[in-house]
């Protein structure tokens, strides 16, 4: 087994969990809110595969799909391009709407296989590689992975969390 494959099956678990939850919304209940500081389905979805976008875009030395496949437009969200939305108010979470389920779930599948391609790539030698200095310690290319992907597990477990206080299922 290749050393990535684990990362590669965990993120699609967290991506099935992501589709299985939206499925049962509405699309207005995905852009539901359920409380202030609890982020709707919508936003989590689009934080993380903005996360896997920006993140593999950065190891990868490729301009994020966000701007390079024209989701930007597809989205136009009243939020700037570079909005850091994962430091994102109650307030700038709330203007993360859809109008189509299926333009969330596309962005997601596009930032995902964007990441599995990018992980068959690698070689084991390359995960020691290190990519950012500005942390103590160093990060290397497998801790941004693991960083990555533990967020997306994270997020699809609170879009569950967020699903069952909109609808009670």
């Amino acid at each position: 087994m290749k050393i990535t494959q684990l990362s590669i099956d965990t993120l699609k678990r967290a991506q099935e969990r992501f589709e299985e939850t939206l499925g049962q919304m509405t699309v207005d209940e995905a852009n539901t809110m359920p409380e202030p500081l609890i982020k709707s389905v919508t936003w989590l979805i689009w934080h993380t595969a903005r996360e896997l976008d920006y993140q593999m875009s950065e190891l990868n030395k490729t301009k994020p799909l966000w701007l390079n496949s024209g989701w930007s437009e597809q989205f136009t969200l009243e939020l700037p391009d570079d909005t850091e939305d994962w430091h994102h108010t109650p307030e700038e979470a709330a203007k993360v709407v859809v109008r189509d389920k299926e333009l969330l779930r596309d962005y997601l599948t596009a930032s995902v296989n964007f990441t599995i391609a990018y992980l068959e790539t690698l070689g084991e030698h390359s995960l020691d590689d290190v990519i950012d200095t500005s942390w103590t310690p160093v990060v290397t290319r497998q801790d941004r992975i693991v960083s990555v992907i533990d967020d997306a597990v994270m997020h699809s477990g609170q879009a569950v969390y967020s699903r069952r206080l909109v609808i009670g299922k």
